[in-house]
């Protein structure tokens, strides 16, 4: 995965969620869990990397920002 940029954590409250899954369907349902919840920019694909189990996935989050349930 590439680094993380600075504007993502530049601020309190701003977060960078890298998820590690067996499979897609796990990666995006846990994404899905936390836009569910928070101001999320989501991912659209996951990645794999060689030599290493599952898939990865990475989303950005805005914890000051709570979603109505």
């Amino acid at each position: 995965m590439k680094p993380i940029n600075e504007a993502h954590v530049a601020q309190p409250g701003l977060a960078v969620i890298d998820i590690a899954a067996a499979d897609d369907l796990t990666a995006f349902a846990v994404q899905e869990a936390l836009a569910g919840r928070w101001a999320t920019a989501p991912a659209d694909r996951t990645i794999r990397v060689p030599g290493e189990p599952g898939v990865r996935l990475r989303c950005y989050l805005d914890v000051r920002q709570h979603l109505d349930s």
